[in-house]
Formats: C-alpha cells, structure tokens, sequence
C-alpha cells in the first residue's frame, strides 16, 4: 500500500466531521481532469508507511473526528482493510472515495462495517464514459453494482460529477442522474485547473452553464447541489 499523500484536517471532505485525508496511489482510471494524476500508476515513493500513519491518527484522537480515504482508487490496495481495521480501532470514523469499479471490494468492507460513508465519481453518461474515464471499456456493471450500494442505503454516502465544458452537457447530466435516481445527495463539482492536472487547456462550465446543468440534475434529484455554492 502505497500512502502517497496526507492532508492533516479537513472541515470539507467528510460532511459534519473534522477529518484528515489519505490519499493512496494506484488507479485503474486515467481522467484526463484528474488533480491526484502524479498517483495514479502507483510510481510515487511514498510519504510513509502505514505505522507512520497510525502513528499521526493515534496523536489525533480527540482532534479528528474522521478519515477519508481517497486516491487514486484506494479499493485496489491490497492492505485497505487492515488500515481501515486499525483506524477503526482507534475510535475514527471512515470515509471512503470510489470510481465504483470494485463493487466486491465495497461489500467486504460494508460487511464488516469498515466504512461509514461514501463518495462515489459518477464520471459521465454511459457513452461518454470511456472518453472521460481516460479507458477504453469502463466495468458500467460494476460502476452501476457500486452506485445501487448507495442508493439503495448499504452505506451512506453521495454521488458527485466533476463537470468539464465539452465532457459534459445537459444531456449527459440527465443520463448520469438517471442511472443514480433515488440518491440523497449529488454534487457538481466545476472543474479547477492545476499544474498535475494531465490534459491542458480544460475548464468548466460558465457559471449560466453551471445552472442550467444543476436545473436538469434536478429534474431527478431534487436535492442536487453545486459543489462550494
């Protein structure tokens, strides 16, 4: 397992809690949006080992309510659940983040109650999913077996789309929340540019745009929000 990156608090990433995240390389994903891309193939070396971090999570208790794990895809490292075991053990809450690509993974750790919340990436509408997962035949049964844990309350949790103009489009949206119908929470999320991300010269959406695509989210899911408003 590979702990490539480590940020002390958060007051944003897990809702109603103060956390840290983790951030563990590996991905099967390669979005050309991605902000963690120096992660994903796993190469880093990294920050510290997993008794480092138990080490940092011990000193924190009683100042984190939390920890998010995030990547990356952090349900294709092997030791995840014994980290998620130990940081259990020490009294903190888990929030999990997820492309939805490993459904069984998930179910075990449900299963054993590892987990207490999670954020799935719902990238794109099916047919547009390839080209903005950066793959060539995306799992959508897996991805869909994931979104269904969600919906259907195996875990709390939330779907969110990071929405970059000439990925996405009203169209797409109203694919995406037809396929998550039933969530409690969606988020848009507008793309931010940044040195790591891999493709150039992306943006998001004008803030007119941003609207009019939270309008047909809404149409399915009332309670669909624009991330940070």
């Amino acid at each position: 397992m590979n702990i490539a990156g480590l940020q002390k608090m958060t007051l944003l990433d897990f809702p109603g809690k103060v956390a840290c995240t983790v951030f563990l390389a590996g991905c099967n994903f390669r979005c050309p949006f991605c902000h963690n891309f120096e992660i994903v193939q796993g190469a880093t070396q990294p920050l510290m080992d997993e008794a480092g971090l138990l080490a940092f999570l011990t000193r924190r208790r009683g100042l984190l309510d939390g920890v998010c794990i995030s990547g990356g895809e952090p349900l294709l490292s092997a030791g995840l659940p014994g980290l998620l075991r130990a940081a259990k053990g020490l009294g903190f809450a888990i929030k999990l983040d997820t492309n939805g690509t490993s459904p069984d993974a998930l179910r075990a750790l449900l299963d054993e109650g590892l987990v207490d919340y999670v954020a799935m990436d719902f990238k794109n509408s099916p047919d547009r999913y390839a080209s903005t997962a950066g793959v060539r035949d995306p799992d959508l049964g897996a991805i869909r077996r994931t979104a269904a844990m969600i919906v259907g309350g195996a875990v709390d949790g939330e779907f969110r789309t990071t929405v970059v103009d000439g990925l996405h489009d009203e169209a797409a949206i109203r694919a995406i929340v037809a396929e998550i119908k039933g969530a409690r929470r969606y988020f848009l999320q507008p793309f931010v540019d940044r040195d790591t991300v891999p493709a150039r010269g992306l943006q998001a959406p004008d803030a007119d745009a941003m609207r009019r695509l939270l309008a047909a989210a809404r149409e399915v899911i009332p309670s669909a929000e624009i991330r940070g408003e």
